[in-house]
């Protein structure tokens, strides 16, 4: 029996699926979000249900509530409904992805500094630990303005580079044009 153009095609998207989802897993994402994260990143569908995505992957439909729940939870997965339907879709942020997903993380280290600044007020700064959580509180706080300042010449960045694609005679990418 010969194999279809399209099913080489989905085996080797599965194929890429689990290998940048090792590479998300090894990076702290759980197994499971990372390989629906990953899978609607590679294919290219706009918008996904569970349903498909469970197809997709071949996975039972429970094992990518949770992982939809839990990339939604992180926003990383935007939920949506469809007029008329009774499914939650599931899409990433086309345009601005990754400047989107970073900047999303700003609130996670303002908890960082407020943790250790509680810490700090707690030991006292006199102590070897309120140090240490001092020392914390000021890395988060420089990190945090970094990222800000970093997401803001992505901003510039991006918007250049969707010149340039224009520019030679494409649609660029982004813009919902997938």
């Amino acid at each position: 029996m010969s194999t279809s153009e399209p099913a080489q095609d989905q085996q080797k998207l599965l194929e890429f699926v689990e290998r940048f989802a090792l590479v998300l897993a090894n990076s702290g994402l759980p197994r499971m979000p990372a390989r629906v994260f990953a899978y609607a990143l590679a294919e290219d569908a706009a918008e996904y249900t569970a349903a498909e995505l469970a197809e997709g992957l071949r996975v039972s439909n429970a094992a990518i509530s949770g992982a939809v729940r839990y990339l939604v939870g992180v926003g990383m997965l935007t939920k949506g409904r469809k007029p008329g339907s009774r499914a939650d879709h599931y899409f990433i942020n086309d345009d601005e992805l990754w400047g989107t997903i970073i900047g999303q993380r700003s609130g996670v280290l303002s908890s960082y500094q407020e943790i250790a600044q509680e810490g700090v007020d707690q030991l006292g700064i006199q102590t070897r630990g309120g140090q240490r959580l001092w020392e914390t509180k000021e890395f988060f706080k420089f990190l945090q303005e970094q990222q800000e300042q970093m997401i803001d010449r992505w901003h510039v960045h991006w918007a250049e580079l969707k010149a340039e694609w224009t520019a030679v005679g494409g649609d660029p990418p982004g813009d919902g044009n997938r």
